[in-house]
């Protein structure tokens, strides 16, 4: 007999798959793969429409996470297509990398726009909607507790939306709803795939990860799926899913640069 998928009969909506093969796509399709219908959500719609279309899903372009208008079209779209909501995905984010004083006013108000006002609405709007047991699930950031230079407004902001993460843990917790983080390191994604391929850049940061090597979308879209199913008994919690790297450290800037110049160098000799 055919085993059931974890996620049968469960509708789910993942913001930030605009992106192809992004996470937040990856996300969506693992989720779907253990049995979830999924409404996948973004700005852009070319990407949205051939993944909802792979996967039997629904895409709702245009939609921006700080607009509570934009945010309430999602919300009904998913309920009229599929008739309720039990899983949230927020897998948005800017990964601005820029030295703290150099970061601009814009910049910061960008980052809380997407990464904290942003967050809290679309919580707002999707716990409007959601079924009595379902999952809310922050995709948040090992910056959030490690550090890395020149991330500041990025990591604040991971930081701040795990913590209201908790807040709803522990008012909704009676309606039986989840609410928890999942926390990757360095992740190779479509968004990194100029730094990955920067000779001694990997090297450098794969050295901190207890587990020898950096994480991947599908390492997290795992997480999410556990996260998201019903026999997960846990809330309000950051799920380190970074192969140890918060035992440890990110490297430094100087510790980056060392890499790449010896990792140029022996390319120059071979």
């Amino acid at each position: 007999m055919k085993p059931v998928a974890t996620l049968d009969g469960k509708v789910a909506v993942v913001i930030g798959a605009a992106n192809r093969d992004n996470m937040g796509q990856v996300i969506a399709r693992r989720l779907a793969a253990e049995g979830a219908q999924v409404v996948v959500a973004g700005r852009a719609p070319e990407a949205l429409e051939a993944l909802a279309e792979e996967i039997g899903g629904l895409a709702v372009a245009g939609c921006d996470i700080s607009s509570e208008e934009d945010l309430a079209r999602l919300t009904a779209a998913a309920v009229a297509r599929f008739g309720g909501l039990d899983i949230a995905v927020n897998a948005t984010g800017w990964g601005l990398l820029k030295p703290f004083l150099e970061t601009s006013k814009a910049e910061i108000e960008q980052m809380v726009a997407l990464q904290m006002t942003g967050a809290m609405l679309f919580y707002q709007a999707m716990l409007r909607a959601m079924r009595d047991g379902g999952s809310l699930i922050q995709i948040s950031s090992a910056t959030a507790t490690v550090m890395l230079e020149d991330h500041a407004a990025y990591m604040g902001t991971k930081a701040g939306a795990d913590h209201v993460i908790r807040c709803i843990a522990n008012e909704f917790g009676s309606r039986g709803i989840r609410a928890n983080s999942v926390a990757p390191g360095f992740t190779v994604t479509p968004m990194t795939a100029r730094a990955s391929a920067t000779p001694g850049l990997m090297e450098a940061f794969a050295k901190e990860y207890p587990l020898g090597r950096v994480g991947t979308s599908e390492d997290v879209a795992e997480a999410v799926v556990w996260l998201a199913n019903d026999a997960c008994f846990m809330t309000g919690q950051v799920l380190q899913v970074n192969g140890g790297l918060t035992l440890r450290r990110n490297p430094t800037n100087a510790e980056i640069g060392a890499s790449v110049r010896a990792a140029r160098a022996a390319a120059a000799l071979a």
